[in-house]
């Protein structure tokens, strides 16, 4: 019966442009990195999702190269900004310029104003810069000097950090994490994988480096229709019950000081109709949202004392907490 009623969902959307785009998308990449397919897929995601994301790991693991490669798969503009504990917020969003010709002042954009944009570094600027990105990153707008400036679409904002270093570091605060959709954990990569990348290196050396061959194959075009195509996927009450009962559920449990804001179960339901649709289905199941919920969750989410003095991850937390609540059927 499942099947059937796939077959008949899949009469009705048509997601062999999106799958075809996802395909293109990862093969890309792969021409710069090796192994990091399941971060560039949840990158997709919260591309048609309207979502946010920040990449953690340690120094080394291809975190800036991953966005810089992501950002090239869309025909779209791409700014860099290398956060520093000197930046200002005028730096981030623009400022006003005199302009002595007409005796008064014009907004100068800054690098904010493009579709997609690498923040390098996100924990080493204080909380004064943090707060540029409040409104942006949530409203996709900017008001500067009582005036609006409306940005345009797409936007997404992916930004990097390094967990271990300390030093000349800021902790993010709790609303900015919120107003991120995904917190990708970028880890070490295996042995076959690490083999990879020096075959990669080991290659001939050019002029061009192996990201600058990345070619673009998704259109803003193309991302709209695939947007509107995500949005159409269904979700069953229960499913949408479920998701309740996960959130819900982090503020009731006893190793959890703080737990997830309403805005993180919007990002999981938008997240979980996204890779359905990834995979060719216009239906949400149980599996998407428990694939999704770690990396919505991770960040959103404070454990108490207690349960991290027992060495307890945010992930081990979150991993118990699916085996309690019941999964619909």
């Amino acid at each position: 019966m499942e099947n059937n009623e796939s077959q008949t969902f899949e009469s009705r959307i048509d997601f062999a442009g999106l799958y075809e785009s996802a395909i293109g998308a990862r093969s890309e990449i792969s021409k710069a990195i090796v192994g990091l397919d399941k971060i560039s897929d949840l990158m997709m995601v919260a591309l048609l999702s309207n979502g946010h994301v920040l990449l953690e790991g340690v120094p080394g693991v291809a975190k800036t190269l991953m966005a810089k490669s992501f950002a090239r798969i869309i025909d779209a503009d791409f700014s860099r900004i290398q956060f520093t504990p000197d930046l200002m917020p005028s730096d981030v969003i623009g400022t006003n310029i005199f302009n002595p010709e007409k005796s008064s002042f014009t907004f100068r954009q800054g690098p904010i104003f493009s579709n997609i944009i690498l923040i390098d570094e996100i924990n080493r600027a204080p909380a004064k810069t943090q707060s540029a990105l409040f409104e942006v990153m949530e409203e996709r707008q900017i008001t500067y000097d009582h005036h609006t400036y409306l940005l345009n679409e797409p936007f997404m904002v992916v930004a990097t950090q390094n967990p271990i270093e300390h030093e000349g570091t800021y902790r993010l605060p709790e609303a900015q994490l919120d107003r991120f959709m995904f917190k990708l954990k970028v880890g070490y990569p295996t042995t076959d994988e690490e083999t990879a990348i020096l075959l990669l290196h080991h290659q001939p050396q050019s002029s061009q480096k192996p990201v600058d061959s990345i070619q673009p194959v998704i259109t803003q075009t193309q991302l709209v229709t695939h947007k509107a195509n995500v949005g159409k996927v269904h979700v069953e009450q229960k499913l949408i019950d479920y998701i309740v009962s996960i959130i819900q559920h982090t503020r009731t449990a006893k190793h959890i000081y703080l737990g997830a804001s309403p805005r993180a179960a919007v990002a999981c339901l938008q997240a979980s109709k996204a890779l359905a649709a990834l995979s060719g289905r216009d239906f949400v199941t149980p599996d998407d949202i428990q694939y999704i919920l770690p990396n919505v969750l991770r960040h959103r989410i404070i454990l108490t004392p207690e349960r991290e003095m027992e060495g307890a991850s945010a992930d081990d937390v979150i991993k118990q907490m699916l085996e309690k609540v019941e999964v619909p059927r």
